[in-house]
């Protein structure tokens, strides 16, 4: 009886392992069966909207590893998704959702937006849980871009903990860390994370060292980690000796440097000091993306290889950089149809239920990228941001 009692226990907890492994995958393959059937860009922005709001109280997790087979060690060595992750996830939903509120005006929807803002900030506008890396600055960025419904200066405790938080991570070359343990390195991801949430939190609160540091940061990031002859941003540099480090033309690795420049150079003032020389740096950047945007409309993981897999989320990321880059009379024109073309593609990558597929996992380490590919709010959010803008203007 108790080799049967064994036995049974030991079957089921290995039916209970399996079922982890495989449910996800045929649920991927079920969930992508008649993906990419949008033609009309109304009734896709609907479609995602409403994805992006469903992600918006219980987002996705984002797998740490690549691991598809015993999954269940990686969450019992609490090794399967870092709350790090879950801000610039957040964060995008914010910036698409808005820019829906915007055109829409609904009461439904910014009580769904309050709901969030209710989980993540208490009653004296702190953080309810206060973050401790930067990544979640792309967050704060995202809640001041609400001020168009609500009085964001309710979150200034919040805003001004961010502020405080990103210059403790400044190292001794007066530019911005991705980790305090990290200090040698300079990463682009980081231009994504703080340089909008500097520039607007500079302008809002009549800041001007946040607008100085979050330049600073684009400048040496251009003059150290962009190559000179291709206009292509590598992973990260080390600021002792310069060397550069990853990969030169790593998709979001453009996604992460075009969004920290765009939406930069989109909250300066016309008349500030910084506009023209950012918005010299868009042009040569728009430029140089162009170049490498695949005929179907993508960009791929490696830009560069036309081999590569397409990102959906480097795709989403640079396509909202050259919808706005279009402002710009001198390149308007070809940024426009860089645009309508990511978003073609971007269509044809949706899946029935309005969700994005295809986006390339979350980075390991310097040089080391995920291969798998599938959902991630991230590029949900920058879908949802991009259409919306479009169809507004």
């Amino acid at each position: 009886m108790i080799i049967q009692i064994i036995s049974f226990t030991t079957l089921s907890i290995v039916a209970l392992i399996f079922l982890i492994d495989i449910v996800p995958i045929f649920k991927d393959w079920l969930r992508r069966i008649h993906i990419g059937r949008y033609r009309d860009e109304n009734i896709w922005n609907e479609k995602i909207v409403k994805k992006g709001f469903g992600w918006l109280y219980k987002t996705p997790k984002i797998k740490v590893t690549d691991n598809t087979r015993l999954v269940v060690l990686d969450m019992l060595n609490k090794n399967f998704t870092k709350s790090s992750i879950q801000y610039w996830q957040e964060a995008s939903l914010i910036l698409g959702l808005s820019e829906y509120i915007k055109n829409k005006n609904d009461n439904e929807s910014k009580n769904k937006m309050m709901k969030f803002l209710d989980s993540k900030f208490n009653h004296t506008g702190q953080w309810i849980n206060k973050p401790e890396h930067i990544d979640a600055a792309i967050l704060a960025y995202a809640v001041i871009k609400l001020d168009f419904f609500i009085d964001t200066n309710q979150y200034k405790n919040a805003l001004d903990y961010t502020w405080e938080m990103i210059k403790e991570h400044i190292g001794y070359d007066d530019t911005v860390g991705y980790r305090k343990s990290m200090q040698s390195y300079r990463y682009v991801d980081t231009i994504g994370f703080i340089c909008p949430f500097l520039v607007s939190y500079g302008i809002k609160y009549n800041k001007t060292e946040c607008i100085d540091l979050a330049v600073k940061q684009i400048k040496e990031y251009e003059k150290y980690g962009i190559s000179a002859e291709h206009s292509l941003p590598c992973h990260a540099y080390k600021i002792e000796n310069k060397e550069p480090l990853g990969l030169y033309g790593w998709g979001r690795g453009l996604g992460w440097f075009a969004i920290g420049l765009i939406d930069a150079w989109n909250e300066l003032p016309e008349d500030n000091e910084y506009k023209i020389p950012l918005e010299e740096s868009v042009r040569r950047f728009a430029e140089a993306a162009i170049r490498f945007q695949q005929d179907n409309g993508s960009w791929n993981w490696t830009v560069t290889r036309t081999e590569c897999r397409p990102d959906s989320s480097a795709t989403a990321t640079l396509g909202w950089f050259m919808l706005n880059a279009s402002k710009i009379d001198d390149i308007s024109g070809v940024c426009l149809v860089s645009s309508d073309k990511a978003i073609n593609f971007l269509m044809k990558v949706t899946r029935r239920n309005g969700a994005i597929d295809f986006s390339q996992g979350d980075t390991k380490d310097i040089g080391v990228y995920s291969m798998l590919f599938n959902i991630l709010p991230f590029t949900q959010g920058f879908c949802i941001r991009m259409i919306n803008f479009k169809l507004s203007n």
